[in-house]
């Protein structure tokens, strides 16, 4: 079949999936794998292959940039230490503890001769990324807290680039390359650092011509430019590709779409990389489920569920370790939510496509093979059926009652009315457009706002919920002032370092048991405090 045709029927196929998933309420990059695994069965038609070049050339750059184009870099960095934790480190450690448990677990049942640590830690690190596209479309569609998605969202954009990493040296490790574990830091110090360094370059570039133009179309090509440039020249220099897209992503996200976009051209550029992430995620889970071969898995059905296990556990442990020590930070998080991001980690093409980069004379690489494919498929269709239960069984989803999303509707329509009038306003008193236009608009709009207003109104009465929201929203909004306001003026030098300390720790506390409140049932919003490091420093 020619490779175009085969791409038509993917996304015909894509398009059915949607439809009824929209249509029956279920996930759908679950229904894609599924999918995919029927018509693997079935041998419908010959399928692209999901190799190497296709997902590190064309997919991973435009899903990595779109994700890391959408983080809002505030909420990142009042987050940061809790994903780096479990992106960087958190990795290492789930990747050694994977290996440990499996490498015991295979000899101990006589599963295969001579699968030893190394081969297991070769697994280990190439199962550790996660992929949460399944689990934050999920979150949003329950109303789970903003900060979980961003924890998990983050998480992932991290941890794809630390797992490749890894995985590139524990494959030399294998092949005979000579290790020391310094030797090993210093490696990835440079290939993630690079990395980093060539995606911030490329971003900022690539940020200079978005500020001056106002095209949608050439502003949109840059953003292209920006997310397949950056991982091209980073791999060129083999650094780390999936690094430079995230940062990348962030400094076009954060910097260059907020200075030099427009609100047309902002909408049309956003518009353009949903597209995309819908049409590439598309095609990658339906990959997935047609890459899959399931004779081969059930004849590989033991392995396949000791590395599952083991892949669990050794998240798990890495899950509530971090979360048990950031309870001595401003970043702390309920336990529930540990679970929750336990639970989260699917595993996805990133994995499949690394265990199929082994070379064919590697030890055990069609079991190593399966494995990956077993435990992906399993943590995509099991842990994502499963996630919805476990979010409202922990009840820490948004549990809406019958007039949230009017309520939500109406507070968005009051924004935009307001935004219009100071539009107005605005133009009024640049003597931009006539008065006698003017007018009758902003009489028009003031009646919109006093409908809103009145409805607003008349959904408070229904709910105290919607009181102790806006209440929560003004406690934050005011913190962020007082810190800000004693910050300033201690750098004026109005005041000492004494009283600045004093008047620091009262307010941290307050941040602290705001960010309590919010934890336990608030939910979270652009509005939330930094943490006490974000101002002070």
């Amino acid at each position: 079949m020619h490779f175009e045709l085969a791409f038509v029927l993917l996304f015909s196929i894509a398009t059915a999936v949607a439809i009824a998933a929209r249509y029956f309420k279920f996930p759908y990059t679950v229904a894609l794998v599924l999918a995919g695994l029927g018509l693997g069965i079935v041998q419908a038609f010959e399928p692209p292959h999901l190799t190497k070049e296709l997902l590190f050339a064309v997919i991973l750059p435009g899903l990595l940039f779109e994700a890391a184009f959408h983080v809002d870099f505030r909420k990142f960095m009042k987050n940061k230490l809790a994903i780096t934790s479990m992106a960087i480190p958190g990795v290492v450690a789930s990747m050694a503890l994977t290996a440990l448990l499996l490498s015991p677990a295979m000899s101990g049942l006589n599963l295969l001769e001579g699968f030893g640590l190394i081969h297991a830690m070769v697994f280990a690190s190439l199962i550790v990324s996660t992929d949460p596209i399944a689990v934050v479309g999920l979150f949003k569609a329950l109303g789970a807290p903003k900060r979980l998605a961003i924890l998990v969202e983050g998480e992932s954009l991290l941890n794809d680039g630390t797992s490749v990493v890894l995985f590139t040296l524990v494959v030399g490790v294998a092949g005979g390359q000579a290790f020391t574990a310094g030797g090993a830091v210093l490696d990835f110090i440079k290939v993630a650092g690079m990395g980093a360094v060539i995606g911030a370059a490329v971003g900022w570039a690539v940020g200079k011509v978005i500020l001056r133009v106002e095209d949608a179309m050439v502003e949109i090509t840059c953003t292209v430019i920006a997310a397949y440039g950056s991982f091209v020249v980073a791999e060129h220099f083999h650094y780390s590709g999936v690094i430079a897209v995230v940062v990348a992503g962030m400094v076009c996200g954060n910097w260059a779409a907020q200075e030099g976009m427009g609100p047309t051209v902002r909408i049309a550029v956003e518009s353009f990389w949903e597209y995309l992430a819908f049409a590439l995620n598309s095609v990658v889970f339906l990959l997935i489920g047609l890459e899959v071969q399931l004779t081969s898995l059930l004849a590989s059905w033991q392995p396949i569920l000791l590395a599952y296990a083991a892949v669990l556990v050794g998240r798990a442990v890495v899950v509530y370790g971090v979360s048990g020590l950031l309870r001595f930070t401003s970043e702390k998080l309920p336990w529930k939510w540990s679970a929750v991001l336990t639970w989260s980690g699917l595993r996805g093409a990133v994995s499949m496509v690394l265990v199929l980069g082994l070379p064919n004379d590697f030890a055990h690489r069609e079991l190593l093979v399966n494995m990956t494919f077993g435990v992906v498929v399993l943590s995509i269709i099991f842990q994502g059926l499963t996630m919805a239960p476990m979010l409202k069984w922990l009840g820490i989803t948004g549990l809406k009652d019958v007039y949230q999303e009017q309520y939500e509707l109406a507070r968005g329509r009051l924004g935009a009315i307001h935004a219009a009038l100071a539009s107005l306003e605005a133009m009024r008193r640049k003597r931009e457009i006539p008065v006698d236009v003017l007018d009758p608009m902003e009489r028009d709009y003031q009646q919109k706002a006093q409908a809103v207003e009145q409805e607003i109104i008349t959904l408070k009465q229904q709910s105290n919920r919607f009181h102790e929201e806006e209440q929560q929203e003004a406690i934050r909004r005011v913190l962020i002032v007082e810190k800000e306001a004693v910050f300033n003026a201690y750098q004026q030098g109005t005041l000492n370092k004494e009283v600045y300390e004093h008047l620091t720790a009262e307010l941290d506390e307050r941040i602290a048991t705001a960010k309590d409140a919010e934890a336990h049932g608030a939910p979270e919003d652009a509005h939330t405090p930094p943490p006490p490091q974000a101002l002070a420093s």
